[in-house]
Order: structure tokens, then sequence, then C-alpha cells
């Protein structure tokens, strides 16, 4: 199946941010990751990011990123679209990141806005504005204030969005009202950040989401997707309804990289929860918690 992508919607409508799977050595455990990939691409998906929050990304090295990427890309970049996350608060840092992610295979980058530092609105153009021009890649932005403090203002949106390169934006304000200003402004397509306002950010003019929720649920976001697409927003409400115990449980502890590890493993998608420190993987009390939730949503029995 060729990449779901159009002018519209340059990385298509459903992404999933990706969880590193390691094993219990904390090495990177590629077999699973790809093996992950390939289920992802059955489920509903366009594309996927790799190498971001989710994916413990402030903790796996230059080399584990590459060879993620390049595994990825071999295994499913035909059918999906594949992002690398390229942010650091170094500046060099993430323009390293950037030409290793072209150079193993990525098709388009994640470039966050640089986090603990506070710069200034120019220090967040001109860090974007070099990570951008470091590859050909084309970019999704990423405003996640509450990861980094700092988050795009109007003037510096509009600015980036004048490079050609820059086409989307992952929207994790959840502002949606100066999202609808935003894409009709810088004519970026935005895409939801969190999985709980998906139907809210469609609603103001978002073309598709980079979710958590979808490692479990992603033929039904890509239903809700489709159904609002189609006009049928009272079909999209309904079955947004039915993966809201889903949507609670991956974002419901402020840890969603811990809880889709966690599910994942109880479904027996990837073989080990395994985090790297300062993140520990869920003890018994929360993987239980985990395990009772994935049996109210019907996923224990149709994994």
């Amino acid at each position: 199946m060729p990449h779901r992508t159009t002018p519209a919607r340059p990385f298509g409508a459903l992404l999933t941010a990706m969880v590193t799977p390691m094993l219990p050595s904390g090495e990177l455990d590629i077999p699973a990751a790809v093996s992950l990939a390939k289920r992802l691409r059955d489920h509903g998906h366009d594309g996927l990011v790799l190498n971001g929050t989710t994916g413990e990304a402030p903790t796996t090295h230059a080399p584990e990123k590459a060879e993620l990427v390049s595994a990825v890309v071999e295994a499913v970049g035909e059918d999906l679209v594949i992002l690398a996350g390229a942010g650091s608060n170094d500046t060099a840092h993430a323009v390293r990141m950037a030409e290793q992610a072209a150079e193993a295979g990525a098709h388009g980058l994640l470039v966050v806005t640089p986090y603990y530092s506070r710069p200034s609105q120019e220090g967040v153009l001109q860090h974007t504005k070099a990570v951008v021009e470091a590859t050909e890649l084309p970019v999704m932005l990423y405003d996640v204030p509450g990861r980094t403090v700092v988050r795009y203002s109007e003037a510096t949106l509009d600015r980036l969005a004048e490079l050609e390169q820059v086409v989307a934006i992952k929207d994790a304000t959840g502002d949606v009202y100066g999202a609808l200003k935003g894409a009709a402004r810088t004519g970026l397509a935005y895409y939801s950040g969190d999985d709980p306002l998906l139907l809210a950010y469609l609603a103001h003019g978002a073309v598709g989401i980079v979710s958590m929720a979808a490692h479990l649920v992603g033929d039904e976001l890509r239903a809700v997707i489709d159904s609002f697409d189609a006009g049928d927003t009272a079909g999209a409400l309904e079955r947004f309804r039915t993966i809201t115990g889903v949507i609670d449980l991956i974002g419901g502890s402020g840890n969603g990289a811990l809880r889709s590890k966690t599910a994942l493993a109880v479904l027996g998608h990837i073989p080990h929860p395994t985090m790297r420190l300062p993140h520990v993987a869920a003890d018994a009390e929360e993987t239980e918690l985990v395990r009772k939730a994935l049996a109210d949503a019907g996923l224990l029995e149709n994994s």
C-alpha cells in the first residue's frame, strides 16, 4: 500500500509515537521494534514517529536512534511514513540528529522547541531553522509547552511556516482555538498531540493525530477519523466513546511511554516492558491496573 499522504495531510492522518522496545539488559530490541511497526502498519496507521518522547529519546543514543530508524524504514517504509525525532536543547546536537535520521532513511523529522533552556523566541526560531535546514526532509514542528515550557509565539510560527520544508505541526498545547487560527494563518497541517482532544482538533481544522493510544486501538482511531471525514460526526463521536477507557489508561498516569510499554507487554506485542532510567518499569500493582483496564476494554480477548 503506498503512503496515504496528500498536500493537506503531508504525513497521513493517523500516526503513533512509537515506543522503543528494550531487552531486560536495557539494550534496544530491534526485532521487537520491527514486529511492532508491522503490527501498527496492519492496524490503521499511515505513519510512525520514532525517537520521540514516547520512544524515550532523551535516553537513547545516536547510533541506536539511527539503527532503529533504518530497521523500521526497511521493514515498513514502503507502507508507512516514518518520522524521526530531532529534538534537543543543544542546537548542534539536534542538527546531528536530523542529519543522522536522514542518512538512516527517515521520510520526515519531528522538531520540538528547545526544552529546559527557555530560549527567547528568536532563539527558538534560529534553533528550529538550523535543524530544518540541516536536511531536505519535510518537517513537523512539535509544540508541547508542558514539557518544554516555551511554546511558539504566533510570530515565530508564522516565520517558520515560510520555510518550504515546514509543512505540519503536532499541537500538544490543548489550545484548539489557537490551532484553528494557526492553521488558517500559516497553512500548516495541524495534528493533535493529545488523544483525548482528537475530535475537538478535527472540528477545529486539524488533519489527524500523533497518538499513543493507537498502539492499542489504531483501527478504532482510523474509523473515528474516516467517519469524521465522511461527515458522519455522530458516528465519529460514538466510535470515539468506545475507546475512552484505553485513552484514559495510556494517558492517565502522565507517563504514556510507561503505560504503552506495559500494555503492549501484557498483550504480548513486545517481549519486555523495560525502560531506561530515569523511568522505571511498572510495578506489580500498576501492571495489574493495566491488565484490568485492558480486560475491561476487551483487548485481552482480542489481542
